[in-house]
């Protein structure tokens, strides 16, 4: 069993925090990734949610180092939908449940995997109280060798916080009627940088910072230094 240093320490105690504390779901989720690479040594990942009007249906993915959206994919493998909706939290190597002879004949490797240059995956399926909440999935590139016991200790030790979080975000988004993240609005209405950190800024609170880098890029005239003045 993996044995963790202080610096380890330090960065999985950064992590849980941000888990509670960072407001925009998605900013947390990325960054959760990024994090964790420092923890786990992975190549590629998506961390999927469960729909909130079907829990049977994954949505909203945040990716790390890959682009395709592969939910569809996912909900067509008879043995990870069985895995995904048994209602606990899991974490497994795909090698655990099937061969790796087996593994490389499946269409779904020949579609996912083969292209994009992986061979193992690492897979958090994240549950609270019999209800699927969404899963996470680590990819290593061919070559590399297999996820170990101690990556599995280490997510072991982030699923209950994150579960929390989780299912604390899908019941207000069911009972509200889920709104936009910044995230989601930047690529909804393909917002520019200049426009993603006004928004944040103003998401933050940060209104003056937001108001500079608004006036900072409009030519200055004798409206537009009153504007600044008020």
């Amino acid at each position: 069993m993996k044995t963790l240093e202080t610096n380890d320490w330090i960065i999985l105690n950064t992590i849980i925090y941000k888990v509670y504390t960072m407001e925009d779901f998605d900013e947390m989720r990325k960054e959760l990734l990024e994090q964790l690479k420092l923890l786990v040594d992975f190549d590629s990942a998506d961390f999927y949610l469960a729909s909130v009007e079907d829990e049977k249906k994954l949505d909203r993915p945040v990716m790390y180092n890959c682009d395709s959206n592969l939910s569809e994919e996912y909900e067509e493998l008879d043995y990870s939908r069985g895995i995904m909706l048994s209602g606990k939290s899991l974490i497994y190597r795909e090698t655990d449940i099937i061969s790796d002879e087996s593994r490389v004949e499946m269409e779904y490797y020949k579609k996912v995997y083969k292209p994009n240059n992986w061979h193992y995956s690492l897979q958090v399926v994240i549950a609270k109280d019999h209800h699927f909440l969404g899963t996470i999935t680590f990819y290593r590139t061919i070559g590399k060798e297999n996820f170990k016991y101690d990556d599995i200790f280490v997510l072991d030790m982030l699923k209950d916080h994150l579960a929390y979080r989780m299912e604390k975000h899908q019941r207000r988004a069911g009972e509200e009627g889920e709104k936009l993240t910044v995230t989601q609005a930047v690529e909804q209405y393909g917002l520019t940088r200049r426009e993603d950190t006004i928004l944040r800024n103003l998401m933050q609170g940060k209104h003056q910072y937001a108001q500079k880098t608004y006036f900072k890029h409009i030519p200055e005239t004798g409206n537009t230094q009153s504007c600044t003045t008020v």
